[in-house]
């Protein structure tokens, strides 16, 4: 859709431009695992990859981390690469490292330049998320400036102001993902969405999560989300697709809204 932008990554715009992008997680807890599960997926032909290193036994060894990120991007292809490391406040798992660690972890991973895309919560402290800017650009590594809400889902204001508050840090995409207690609160986040789509100059990533939530991420790139998260193996997140089944419904709406 017109509103709906773009991410771009090294001067051209992510899958040819396809919308929405299709995104599929990873959440092996061992670099066997991972590896596997990336197999398993490629088939399925995702356009974004997410490594969700929270789930990551040996996030502690940021060379393992970093070996792992290497022999992912090198399997994926041409297929990018997402590392996020979810933190607990906003429904990731628990790992031993303290934030000041994780900050130190993201800034190895970005060095080595082994992966294309970052995504680091908004709720962390400035000074943190400042580093993370700065070692994210340095080696032309995305920013996704994420915000999550588990429990509830925020006036449509808090919500366009999320994304505002993503561009206003400096990030590259804007995330928010939140929990409906009812099929109101999924038209409050398209409708947070679809606003913020004409006012924030960033590419948005939107969905409301749950069953109710699963709307959102068939429809969502309507009202200006540029991605969605689907299940290639394993689900990192409650009300993920299928990638097989949204693939299919996609093209359907596509049809319907795009007329061909």
């Amino acid at each position: 859709m017109s509103d709906t932008k773009l991410i771009h990554l090294r001067g051209k715009p992510l899958a040819g431009g396809a919308l929405p992008l299709i995104c599929t997680p990873l959440v092996g807890r061992t670099a066997e695992a991972v590896l596997a599960e990336l197999a398993a997926v490629l088939p399925k032909k995702p356009d974004l990859i997410e490594w969700r290193v929270d789930f990551f036994e040996g996030i502690g060894d940021t060379a393992l981390v970093i070996e792992t990120a290497r022999a992912l991007k090198a399997g994926a292809g041409e297929i990018p690469i997402l590392f996020t490391r979810r933190s607990t406040l906003e429904g990731g798992e628990k790992i031993a490292l303290l934030e000041a660690d994780v900050v130190k972890l993201y800034e190895a991973v970005c060095a080595a330049r082994c992966v294309d895309m970052i995504d680091y919560e908004m709720c962390n402290e400035a000074a943190h998320f400042a580093r993370l800017r700065e070692a994210s650009r340095a080696a032309e590594i995305l920013m996704v400036a994420s915000y999550h809400n588990f429990k509830a889902t925020p006036d449509a204001a808090t919500l366009v102001d999320k994304f505002a508050q993503a561009e206003r840090l400096g990030g590259d995409v804007a995330k928010v993902a939140v929990m409906p207690q009812g099929p109101q609160d999924v038209l409050t986040l398209l409708g947070a969405t679809h606003t913020a789509s004409q006012s924030v100059g960033l590419p948005l990533i939107s969905m409301s999560m749950g069953a109710y939530g699963s709307l959102s991420r068939m429809m969502g790139w309507v009202y200006g989300s540029t991605v969605t998260f689907a299940v290639g193996k394993s689900s990192s997140a409650p009300g993920q697709v299928p990638i097989e089944e949204l693939r299919s419904v996609l093209a359907t709406v596509r049809k319907a809204v795009l007329g061909g």
